[in-house]
């Protein structure tokens, strides 16, 4: 029993071997529907301390000066606050024996690997069952531009961007964080995300409130995006239908055409791996955004081009947990 537990304190210190565990749980559990129908997920929870606090201090008839200063508090307080709650979590993790399996498992909840593919799939699977329409409703719960607007071509590409950005914020960008500050890190993380998501726009009403969070989620995202994009490019050399070279140089070449510093990396990866061209003119709810094209290939895709970009990255993600195996097996090696 007592060896039992030492191995536990041991695999504790490792934390490529729980972000490994982390994303097998996620992959086997997926979103957990069922679990968070009864309790919130924690990404809701910072989302209603954010939407709160957006509606208590972000009022028209303040100066901009006033709604930056009050923006900025708010994304400090919710930042710290998450961070803070992952340093207690992992302060009483290390006062269990089997306290990193608890970890290893709320980890989990905040990777979004698994349901990043189903949700993809689910567009796929609309275009072909259900027409326009079916793509349509499932690529609303993914992207924030108006679907309506879409036609098919503009429905699969915005699910394979979707999932080559959201590669980088739902899965990369955790799994960065984690591993540099561990628990609170990756807890800190999902809370300047979610700030992101919720206030970071440049909207009338948050362009101001929202600044500090949407600057903070740039640099939060800086180093995962390009890694995103590096990891797709090794990806297209174990796939047949990708190619690593043209995956390089699009990414080079596209990613900084795009208007975030961040998504384009990803993007212009999976664009020229798979010859697409992403991107382009778009409509938001707040207006139309003429957005350049990334990549130097075909425009019009097809559903079946959100499978090959499944397949993508599906690849990438065995890439992902080899690594981190190795990271492991390397922590394991120095301890032992």
């Amino acid at each position: 029993m007592t060896d039992l537990l030492d191995q536990g304190a041991a695999l504790a210190l490792s934390l490529p071997l729980m972000l490994l565990l982390a994303l097998a749980l996620d992959w086997v559990s997926g979103d957990m529907r069922w679990l968070f129908n009864i309790i919130p997920h924690p990404v809701v929870l910072i989302g209603r301390l954010i939407g709160a606090l957006d509606r208590k201090l972000n009022r028209a008839d303040r100066s901009e000066t006033n709604r930056v200063v009050r923006g900025a508090l708010v994304t400090i307080f919710v930042v710290g606050l998450a961070g803070g709650c992952g340093w207690a979590l992992d302060r009483a993790f290390d006062g269990l024996s089997f306290g990193w399996m608890l970890e290893a498992a709320l980890v989990s909840v905040l990777l979004a690997a698994r349901s990043l593919f189903t949700h993809v799939g689910a567009v796929a699977r609309g275009l072909k069952d259900k027409g326009l329409d079916g793509g349509r409703a499932a690529v609303a719960h993914i992207v924030g531009r108006d679907p309506k607007t879409l036609d098919k071509h503009g429905v699969s590409r915005a699910a394979v961007e979707s999932l080559a950005e959201n590669f980088a914020d739902g899965v990369i960008a955790p799994v960065f964080w984690y591993l540099v500050l561990g628990f609170p890190g990756i807890c800190a993380y999902k809370a300047v995300n979610t700030l992101d998501s919720m206030i970071g726009y440049r909207s009338d009403k948050h362009k101001a409130f929202g600044m500090v969070a949407a600057r903070l989620d740039d640099v939060a995202n800086w180093v995962p995006a390009r890694l995103t994009g590096l990891l797709l490019v090794v990806a297209c050399l174990f796939s047949t239908r990708a190619n690593p070279a043209r995956a390089a140089r699009v990414m080079i070449r596209f990613a900084g055409r795009h208007a975030s510093p961040n998504a384009g990396w990803p993007e212009a990866a999976m664009a020229g791996g798979l010859d697409l061209a992403l991107g382009g003119p778009r409509r938001y709810p707040s207006g139309v955004s003429e957005a350049a094209w990334i990549g130097e290939g075909r425009a019009r895709l097809e559903p079946r081009d959100i499978r090959r970009a499944q397949s993508l990255y599906m690849v990438a993600n065995i890439l992902l947990a080899g690594g981190l195996a190795g990271l492991g097996l390397w922590d394991l090696v120095l301890s032992a």
